[in-house]
């Protein structure tokens, strides 16, 4: 079984002392390519070079998170964009909108967004967003550039069937982590995930966060690694009633897809 983590922040300081290990875990158990998550300035950095570090096995994103947007500017969106021309960098993010915390200003937030959607237009790369208790803002200002950028993906997805619907819709692929793994508060994703087409659901860890709860038993450190993208695999599964080497095989051959991954 083949399997692609599409969102796995692997610069998090947790990480660096078995690093490694890590890659090699993952790999013991399927995981053969993933996309290291940039979401700042200097993790965008740190990002690309784990991917020319390991290149064939780590690809980049690279984009300022709403929380950070505060923090962006000129010098920001000059990087970004030389980071955006690489072959590395397949996507252009983590951005989106973050009301739910609201660590930078909603004005700032819109700005922001809306610079790296262009930087995805100009660059031709898709998008990797994020959005959380801003569907309203989010979507108005996705809608004016879709249809100039080559895809998208909201990932981390725990919104709405509504919310699906209308990212569905616009041709977004959706990415599913191990929140649907969680009896306490991913029970609405086990009621609708099998409505989203094969070609355009993709899978995710975000590791260090959202263990899966169905990993048994749980590490006492309770961090989150590509390792464990299986257990979100399984259980996906499981909720859209296919047997788990198809949902690997369609996962795995739409984020292959998706990000150009040889």
């Amino acid at each position: 079984m083949q399997l692609v983590d599409i969102g796995a922040n692997l610069t998090h300081e947790s990480f660096r002392h078995d690093f490694d290990a890590v890659l090699d875990r993952a790999a013991a158990h399927g995981v053969t390519h993933m996309l290291v998550t940039g979401a700042s300035y200097d993790g965008s950095e740190h990002a690309l070079q784990l991917a020319r570090s390991h290149a064939g096995r780590l690809y980049a994103t690279a984009g300022v998170h709403p929380h950070h947007a505060i923090d962006y500017n000129d010098v920001t969106d000059a990087r970004l964009r030389d980071f955006a021309k690489l072959s590395e960098v397949r996507a252009v993010g983590e951005t989106g909108l973050d009301y739910h915390r609201n660590y930078s200003p909603r004005d700032v937030q819109l700005q922001v967004f809306e610079r790296q959607l262009q930087i995805a237009v100009d660059a031709g790369k898709p998008l990797f967003l994020h959005q959380r208790d801003a569907h309203h803002d989010f979507l108005a200002l996705l809608k004016r550039y879709r249809d100039r950028v080559p895809a998208a993906v909201v990932h981390c997805f725990t919104d709405t069937r509504e919310a699906l619907l209308d990212y569905l819709a616009l041709d977004c692929h959706i990415g599913i982590t191990g929140w649907i793994c969680d009896e306490r508060r991913g029970t609405h994703l086990r009621e609708f995930v099998r409505e989203i087409p094969a070609n355009r659901l993709m899978i995710e860890t975000d590791a260090p966060y959202l263990l899966p709860r169905t990993v048994r038993p749980q590490p006492s450190h309770r961090r989150n690694e590509p390792m464990y993208l299986r257990h979100i695999c399984e259980e996906i599964a499981r909720d859209r009633g296919e047997p788990v080497d198809v949902t690997a095989a369609n996962s795995t051959a739409a984020a292959m897809a998706f990000f150009g991954l040889a």
